[in-house]
């Protein structure tokens, strides 16, 4: 979940490359930042509570010129935010960042406490410092790194420096990205991509159990037993532009209004109109075998999660294939049930969500196939899974996930038009739903020209402390998504819910200081949905109704009624939830909230 930058090279930049590093990496955590940097005669630590912009202000009364060093903007887990638990940790001569947990730190602390170390912070990443700095007694610096990661058990990425070797950097991946940026006479390290590619789009993805040592000049790269790894240099497919603001107030703001462009690009050379095909190429190798599948599980996160449910509903319509969706957090303590006649799919903007990753690594473990959505390219559960496909949605900075939930929602329509082709949907399904598919961006755009009415709208609730979000179908999902912007974005209580499940319980919280927020489109359960509404207003109820275009009887009962264009009832979510994006985001901003960094939340989470 933290941010990890490091850089080594010839030019005296280093805490200009790792200050601009922290700023890209903040969405990874902003609740403390830090940086260490040295030369031959001393080393600088700065650290500061807070934003990046704490900590540029802390080096900005002290002269940094360095051509090496490591930085950190931390999301906590062990010990609260504060000075001493800021990264980078030191003990001796050992400076290190950290992201990851330590499992076995406490028995690890206890013993290194009792050969005299002193510990000044509350973190398990200080352990690894004081590990490493106890085995430099009897080894040199790489020797001690190494023996120091056969008693570390846990997920950890780490970037070492020694001040007795300056001219060095030990980098080492367990279970938590890590991606070295090769340029010209320098190197930069970075937890992700975005912080490398305004300096190069040459990258070296490194693996678990993999260890990087750098100089100025040159890197090799080595397993944890010693053994040399030759690592293939990769291209990045987005460029630095597409990870700036570009004039809109906030990143999120950005990406919801990229959504056009994201789905299209998530379609792009994916569509066989004339066959009613969908032209997948991440799974043509393993093809025939998904002719044989039997089952699909779907495992994700998050709003992963909610694009998999979406999922659900598609694939047992269309594609006549059993579907189940697992919180991957829940997965593998389950024992699931599945075999070589089951397709275990993971759902993942950053392809790097440690749960996510572990239920992959347990199905394929248990004979499944394994199969991936992912935006992330060369991430490790695009390179882990058998097969997959990639979003094409670019960066997505911005906590609160938008654009990459509508890619992943075209992706699981383009997949069930695959699936379904091969079993019994027909050319005229298959064409039907394709075209329509296509439609989808400029529709996306008309729901944008009504802006202004959804912004006025989420003024009017956001004063509100607690929402209903209720939908039916293929919009149930879209329910629990929406609840879950408002509740990232404006801390405002909110709960998802079937609306046919309204009625068995949770109707006793409505009353006039309840607003509900009705997914009403005109589908089949159009007229269930109507009764819904009719059901809360009888109690006092405020309700705001998100209908299709030209259902005007809606606004006879709903307080405020947005509208989306007509399409295909299984392409209604990529519509209907872009009015709930939008009403999070200017309830958010209306309370004054960041609403690119949600307190509490970071981008990727990389740690159980």
């Amino acid at each position: 979940m933290c941010g990890i930058v490091g850089y080594i090279g010839k030019n005296n930049r280093a805490g200009e490359v790792l200050l601009d590093g922290l700023k890209r990496l903040e969405y990874r955590g902003y609740d403390s930042a830090g940086m260490c940097v040295m030369d031959e005669d001393r080393q600088q630590t700065f650290k500061a509570i807070g934003k990046v912009s704490m900590l540029e202000k802390k080096i900005a009364k002290s002269c940094v010129e360095s051509n090496i060093g490591i930085a950190h903007t931390r999301w906590a887990t062990h010990g609260k935010p504060s000075i001493k638990n800021a990264h980078p940790h030191t003990s001796g001569k050992i400076h290190l960042v950290h992201n990851g947990i330590i499992e076995n730190y406490q028995q690890l602390k206890q013993d290194l406490a009792n050969k005299g170390h002193k510990f000044y912070s509350q973190t398990d990443s200080e352990v690894v410092a004081h590990l490493i700095d106890e085995y430099n007694k009897k080894y040199d610096f790489e020797d001690s790194v190494t023996h120091a990661l056969t008693e570390v058990r846990g997920a950890y990425a780490l970037v070492i420096l020694h001040e007795d070797e300056p001219q060095k950097m030990i980098v080492v991946r367990n279970s938590s990205p890590l991606v070295i940026g090769v340029a010209d006479s320098e190197f930069i390290v970075a937890s992700d991509a975005s912080a490398i590619i305004q300096h190069t789009s040459r990258v070296v993805y490194l693996d678990d159990g993999e260890i990087a040592v750098m100089t100025p000049d040159t890197y090799y790269v080595k397993t944890f037993s010693g053994k040399n790894k030759r690592k293939k240099e990769q291209i990045l497919d987005w460029n630095d532009e597409q990870a700036k603001k570009e004039g809109y107030a906030h990143f999120m703001l950005k990406e919801i209004f990229e959504q056009p462009e994201s789905v299209s690009d998530a379609l792009r050379g994916r569509i066989i109109a004339k066959d009613g095909m969908a032209k997948l190429g991440g799974l043509t190798e393993v093809e025939k075998q998904l002719r044989t599948i039997e089952r699909i599980v779907i495992v994700s996160c998050g709003t992963s999660y909610c694009a998999g449910l979406v999922g659900e509903y598609m694939l047992e319509e269309y594609a006549g294939i059993p579907t189940e969706v697992e919180y991957a957090s829940e997965f593998r303590y389950r024992k699931p049930l599945v075999d070589k006649k089951t397709a275990v799919l993971a759902i993942s903007q950053s392809g790097e969500t440690a749960d996510t990753l572990a239920a992959i690594r347990e199905a394929k473990n248990k004979g499944a196939l394994t199969l991936g959505i992912v935006n992330a390219v060369s991430s490790t559960i695009a390179r882990e899974t058998d097969a997959g496909v990639y979003n094409h949605a670019g960066p997505e900075i911005a906590v609160a996930s938008t654009k990459a939930f509508t890619s992943q929602l075209s992706i699981l329509v383009l997949l069930t038009v695959f699936l379904g082709r091969q079993r019994n949907m027909s050319l005229t399904m298959g064409k039907r739903i394709l075209s329509e598919l296509q439609r989808i961006p400029k529709k996306i755009d008309q729901i944008f020209e009504g802006e202004k009415d959804i912004k006025r709208i989420a003024k009017k609730y956001s004063k509100y402390d607690s929402m209903f979000y209720l939908g039916r179908k293929y919009n149930f999902p879209i329910a629990v998504e929406g609840a879950l912007k408002i509740k990232e974005i404006s801390y405002i209580h909110a709960e998802g819910y079937p609306s046919g499940e309204m009625k068995h319980g949770p109707i006793a919280l409505i009353d006039k200081d309840f607003p509900s927020v009705v997914l009403a489109p005109k589908d089949s359960v159009y007229e269930k949905t109507i009764s819904t509404i009719e059901e809360i207003k009888a109690r006092s109820g405020k309700v705001v109704a998100i209908a299709t275009v030209g259902s005007k009887d809606i606004e006879n009962i709903a307080n405020d009624v947005i509208y989306i264009p007509k399409t295909l009832e299984m392409l209604t979510p990529l519509l209907m939830v872009i009015p709930l994006q939008l009403l999070a985001y200017y309830a958010g901003v209306t309370k004054g909230y960041d609403v690119d960094q949600p307190r509490n939340l970071a981008k990727s989470v990389t740690v159980e």
